[in-house]
C-alpha cells in the first residue's frame, strides 16, 4: 500500500461550474459582434471554463487515497461477514434447540392427555356408587389412594408442560433477537460492499486517464523501490530463516504467493488480498486465523518492532486495516491493493501500529 500523504482538496469530489454573470439589457440589445468575433469570444469562454488536467501527482495521491478507503471498507465488510455467519449459526442452533423442545413439549401433552382419558373412563362413576358396587371395599380404598397420586402426578406432569411450553417461548424469543442482528450485520456488509465497489471503480477511472506508463508509476509499490524515508529497498532473494517450524511454513507459504494478483475479499489460491493472505500463509503452517486483519490483531502476543522475527504479522494505520506477514531482513510480504501484485516491501513503508506472533 503507497504510504501516506498530505492530503490535497479533493478536486474529483464535485464537479465544477464556472458562474456567468447576467447579461444586461443594454449588452442583449448591441447585438452588432461579427461572427468571427462571436467565435473567438467562445474560444475564450471555453478556455476559463476548463478544468485544468491534474498532474500525474494529484492522480497518484487520489488514487491511493480511494485504495485507503477501498482497504479499510474491505476489512469492514468481512467483519460484517463474519458476524453474519456466527449470527446465522445461532439463529440455526435455537431453532433446532426450540424444535426439539417443541417435540418434547407436544409428547408431554400427549401423554398427559392419554392418562387423564383413561384415568376419567376408569373413574366415570361416583365415588360413593363405585364403593357400593365394589366387591372389595378394601380393593377400592387402595385403588382411589392410586387415584389421589395419580392426580398428583398429573398436576407436577402439567407443571413441567408449562415449563417447557415457557422454554420453548424464550428460545423462540432469542432466536427472533439473533435473526435481527443477522439481517443487520447483512446490511452492513452490503453497505460496505458497495463502498469498495464506487471507491475501486473511481480508482479505476482515474487511472484510465493515464498513459499505461503513467498507471504504472502511479500503481509502483515500496517493494519497487518506495519507502518512507524515500530510498529504495534492497531486493531479497529468499526470505530469513524462521525460528521455529510453524513460522517457517507461514513464511515460506507467502513467499510462495510473490507475484499472485490482489483480489478484493480473495483467500487464495489464485488472488488474495491483506488479510487473506495472511490466513493462508498461517493456515499453512496449521494455524487458525481470523478472517480480518482487526481480528489478527488479537490472535496472538504483542511483539515490539525491535523484535519482529519471521512469521510475526506486521499490522498498519491507526484501524488495523491492512497487514503483512514479516519475513525478515526487514522486508514484508504482502497483498497490498488492486494492479499490484503480492510483493515484498520494505516494514516501514506504511504506517507501522502493530506486530502479533500467532501459534
Amino acid at each position: 500500500m503507497a504510504q501516506h500523504r498530505k492530503q490535497r482538496p479533493d478536486r474529483w469530489s464535485a464537479p465544477r461550474r464556472a458562474r456567468r454573470a447576467p447579461v444586461p439589457a443594454a449588452l442583449r440589445a448591441a447585438a452588432t459582434l461579427t461572427l468571427a468575433g462571436a467565435a473567438s469570444a467562445a474560444v475564450l469562454d471555453g478556455a476559463a471554463l476548463a478544468e485544468p488536467e491534474a498532474t500525474l501527482a494529484e492522480v497518484e495521491e487520489r488514487v491511493d487515497a480511494l485504495h485507503r478507503e477501498a482497504e479499510v471498507a474491505t476489512e469492514a465488510y468481512h467483519a460484517a461477514t463474519e458476524a453474519a455467519g456466527r449470527a446465522e449459526e445461532e439463529v440455526d442452533r435455537l431453532r433446532d434447540r426450540a424444535a426439539r423442545r417443541t417435540e418434547e413439549l407436544n409428547a408431554a401433552r400427549r401423554a398427559l392427555g392419554s392418562q387423564a382419558s383413561a384415568e376419567y373412563r376408569a373413574g366415570g362413576l361416583p365415588a360413593g356408587l363405585a364403593l357400593a358396587l365394589s366387591a372389595d371395599p378394601d380393593d377400592f380404598l387402595s385403588r382411589a389412594g392410586v387415584v389421589d397420586r395419580s392426580g398428583a402426578r398429573q398436576a407436577r406432569a402439567a407443571l413441567d408442560i408449562e415449563a417447557r411450553l415457557r422454554g420453548v417461548e424464550q428460545l423462540r424469543a432469542e432466536a427472533a433477537e439473533r435473526s435481527e442482528a443477522l439481517a443487520d450485520a447483512r446490511e452492513r456488509a452490503r453497505e460496505q460492499r458497495e463502498v469498495v465497489t464506487d471507491r475501486l471503480a473511481r480508482a479505476e477511472d482515474l487511472l484510465a486517464t493515464r498513459t499505461a506508463r503513467e498507471r504504472a508509476e502511479v500503481l509502483r509499490e515500496e517493494g519497487t523501490g518506495k519507502t518512507a524515508g524515500g530510498g529504495r529497498a534492497a531486493p531479497a532473494a529468499a526470505p530469513a530463516v524462521a525460528a521455529n517450524q510453524r513460522a517457517g511454513a507461514a513464511v515460506a507459504f507467502a513467499w510462495g504467493q510473490l507475484g499472485r494478483p490482489y483480489g478484493w475479499g480473495a483467500t487464495g489460491p489464485d488472488a488474495y488480498d491483506c488479510s487473506g493472505l495472511t490466513q493462508a500463509a498461517w493456515r499453512a503452517a496449521g494455524v487458525s486465523l481470523p478472517r480480518t486483519s482487526y481480528s489478527q490483531a488479537a490472535a496472538g502476543a504483542r511483539v515490539p518492532r525491535s523484535a519482529l522475527a519471521p512469521g510475526d504479522l506486521v499490522f498498519y494505520y491507526a484501524d488495523f486495516s491492512h497487514v503483512g506477514i514479516y519475513v525478515g531482513d526487514g522486508l514484508i510480504v504482502h497483498a497490498s491493493r488492486p494492479g499490484t501484485p503480492v510483493r515484498v516491501a520494505p516494514v516501514d513503508s506504511m504506517p507501522f501500529t502493530a506486530a502479533v506472533r500467532p501459534g
